[in-house]
């Protein structure tokens, strides 16, 4: 079926899926839990996941894989079955994506920082490496290293992918406001430093997840496009900014309401829309009628 950044050529916005913890905890996954473990232990319920944002409207939906790395995996005793569950998760997303939507193998932060010497840029190359191959081999068409803070992190994993795979290769990082009216990761970078440190990277697609609901994106989009006017932009929000209420964590942006911000962020550059942590199918099904009438 071609590349994604072949069809953003002829159609300039698609949409993508929405989380995937979310509905897994609603299907019974436990807190504390490995999601990537229900690849292989609950392979129906991860199925269901993916049809689901499907018959929603999204083009493109991502892989249960997000923590799939061996680093995240060991928490859980699982560190030997990388390839498994990457894998498994990919070919789970393949089914339901049929022949003619794409599969994006989902590659997140393996929770070690590489400027306290708490892991090698050799250790973290080869976590991705791995991980990135079982997805690819397991039918991604693309992966996507998302949820960054990190820049060399996100570096690595994006060589890893694309030494190592023929996957378009996207990267995603989360930003948040300061309490000056900027949008900074974790570490301290902005949007124009992502831009400035992957650009010249073997990279298809950039962009930001997480941290923000819809309309903060707006402002993280036109900030990629002062310094970058080409590359497709990919945007997954959250459902609003997460609130604790009765012990738990709500994100409360409806699925109309984040529909409602969809035109300006396709206005700000935005060629791929989709959610993050607290959208459902619901929200996917409105943003990606959003995008067709535009």
């Amino acid at each position: 079926m071609g590349k994604i950044t072949e069809l953003l050529k002829k159609k300039k916005v698609l949409a993508s899926d929405g989380a995937w913890g979310t509905l897994l905890q609603a299907r019974g996954l436990e807190a504390g839990g490995c999601p990537e473990s229900w690849n292989l232990t609950h392979p129906d319920e991860v199925l269901q996941i993916a049809k689901a944002y499907i018959d929603a409207g999204a083009d493109m939906i991502e892989t249960n894989s997000f923590g799939g790395s061996r680093f995240k995996l060991k928490h859980y005793g699982l560190e030997s079955q990388v390839t498994e569950i990457n894998r498994k998760a990919a070919e789970l997303s393949r089914i339901a994506a049929g022949k003619d939507h794409f599969v994006i193998g989902s590659v997140g932060p393996t929770g070690k920082i590489l400027m306290t010497g708490e892991v090698s840029e050799e250790e973290l190359y080869e976590a991705f490496k791995e991980q990135c191959i079982a997805l690819a081999e397991g039918g991604a068409d693309a992966i996507v290293v998302e949820t960054m803070s990190d820049i060399d992190e996100a570096r690595i994993a994006v060589r890893a992918a694309g030494e190592n795979t023929t996957c378009e290769i996207i990267c995603t990082m989360t930003f948040e406001k300061t309490a000056t009216g900027e949008y900074r990761t974790m570490m301290g970078y902005s949007a124009t430093d992502m831009v400035t440190a992957l650009k010249n990277e073997k990279i298809d697609i950039m962009g930001a997840n997480c941290g923000n609901g819809i309309e903060g994106m707006i402002a993280i989009v036109n900030e990629i496009r002062a310094s970058e006017k080409n590359i497709p932009v990919l945007i997954h929000a959250n459902a609003g900014i997460p609130e604790y209420k009765d012990g738990k964590t709500i994100f409360p942006e409806t699925p109309q309401q984040m529909a409602g911000f969809i035109p300006s962020l396709v206005k700000a550059g935005a060629n791929i829309i989709g959610g993050c942590c607290g959208t459902t199918p619901e929200h996917i099904r409105l943003i990606s009628g959003m995008l067709k009438t535009l």
